[in-house]
């Protein structure tokens, strides 16, 4: 089954009230109630669209994919690219504040150079 996984996502950029940063976004409070309680079946393009502009995310990074106990998929099935592994996530800023300075001042310089 597919679902929507945007916790990580959300917890990576830092987000702390999801469904208030859905609505400001521009997606209607019954969708964005919906879509963070996983009850949603129907995800229009635009809101995945939208997703992915304010997320800064690709289509791949929103959803996951879970079989269920009678679908048998080969290994290399397209949709096993989509299994997200259950692991819990520190915080981004919990991260930073455990990494060594040199190391911090390093990452700083390689994110710099993205830009």
């Amino acid at each position: 089954m597919l679902n929507l996984n945007l916790k990580p996502i959300f917890e990576a950029r830092g987000i702390e009230r999801p469904y208030t940063y859905l609505v400001k976004a521009g997606i209607s409070r019954a969708t964005a109630h919906n879509i963070l309680s996983s009850k949603t079946r129907v995800f229009r393009l635009d809101h995945i669209e939208l997703l992915c502009r304010v997320l800064i995310c690709e289509p791949n990074d929103l959803l996951s994919y879970t079989p269920d106990s009678q679908t048998i998929l080969s290994e290399t099935h397209p949709l096993n690219n989509l299994r997200k592994e259950e692991t819990s996530q520190a915080s981004i800023k919990d991260s930073l504040a455990n990494i060594p300075y040199k190391e911090l001042k390093a990452l700083t310089a390689q994110l710099l150079e993205k830009k």
